[in-house]
């Protein structure tokens, strides 16, 4: 069997899950600040307000580009032997300006005459829809985004740790940790309440540079088949394109799971994402070959 665990290359779910449970956590957080510096300590508020108004520009940019995802999914039992792996690689394309992701390659083999079967279908379906259509499509993939955020600011508090240098560029680094009494809501809250972790955020242009969260209570995800286990981690580091967008790079997942709540092993995915490109206009749909 088959476990397509925490799929990321939809929507970004994970990307996203992880670094706004480190990070989007600015209104609700009272814990004391703390700087590496002698010099005035910065505003920890405004820090985190800029880069969550600065990572949703960003997550709106990221709609109008095209790019590469290799992915890497391997299943351990718990001497380290690998059980199963499969490397998938796809790409995001813009069909009539929405993102469409199109299987390239599986396990180094094209597309079997099914999946590309199935994909042309689809491809066709987006090519035939209406404006109204294609508008009501675009905006259910930036609410997905924006659902993320609403309950965070209610799951964490936050501690500025201080400033480290992050690919030679200064960041400030911040702490989060679910916040008290949380009672969790819509669709990530459980979630929420159940990881800590880190962000870095970049000095100039508060991007998030990179995330470094971990599982602290174990739960469970789709319909209750997989269970994630304290120490779980998730890890993410993001790239700086076209005039300060921070686009994700690299996602790792290293995953200690309970599969049916019986047998046990430990999940590994690891996701790659490159060649960011901005279609010109008049270049917004691509054909399968």
């Amino acid at each position: 069997m088959r476990i397509r665990m925490m799929r990321i290359s939809k929507h970004g779910t994970i990307i996203i899950t992880l670094a706004a449970s480190s990070a989007l956590l600015a209104q609700s957080a009272d814990a004391p600040v703390k700087s590496q510096h002698r010099f005035a300590v910065p505003d920890v508020r405004q820090i985190v307000d800029s880069s969550i108004a600065a990572t949703q520009r960003h997550w709106q940019a990221r709609l109008h580009y095209t790019y590469v995802e290799h992915d890497e999914s391997r299943r351990r039992d718990l001497a380290g032997h690998v059980k199963s792996e499969d490397v998938d690689v796809s790409k995001t394309i813009l069909v009539n300006g929405v993102p469409f992701e199109l299987l390239v390659e599986r396990n180094g083999r094209p597309p079997s005459a099914e999946e590309e079967r199935k994909q042309k279908e689809e491809l066709d379906k987006l090519k035939r829809e209406t404006p109204e259509q294609r508008a009501e499509r675009f905006r259910r993939r930036e609410e997905e985004n924006t659902s993320l955020v609403r309950e965070v600011p209610k799951a964490f508090d936050f501690q500025l740790m201080g400033e480290e240098v992050v690919n030679d560029r200064p960041a400030y680094v911040l702490q989060a940790t679910p916040h008290p009494g949380y009672q969790a809501q819509g669709k990530y809250g459980k979630m929420f309440g159940k990881v800590e972790g880190k962000l870095w955020v970049d000095k100039q242009n508060l991007g998030w540079v990179k995330v470094d969260g971990q599982v602290i209570q174990p739960f469970s995800l789709g319909l209750f088949l997989v269970r994630l286990l304290r120490g779980s981690q998730i890890k993410m580091e993001q790239i700086c394109v076209d005039d300060g967008i921070w686009m994700p790079e690299r996602v790792e997942v290293r995953a200690a799971a309970r599969i049916f709540f019986v047998k046990s092993l430990v999940i590994e995915r690891v996701l790659i994402y490159s060649e960011y490109k901005r279609p010109q206009v008049g270049a917004q749909t691509q054909e399968i070959r």
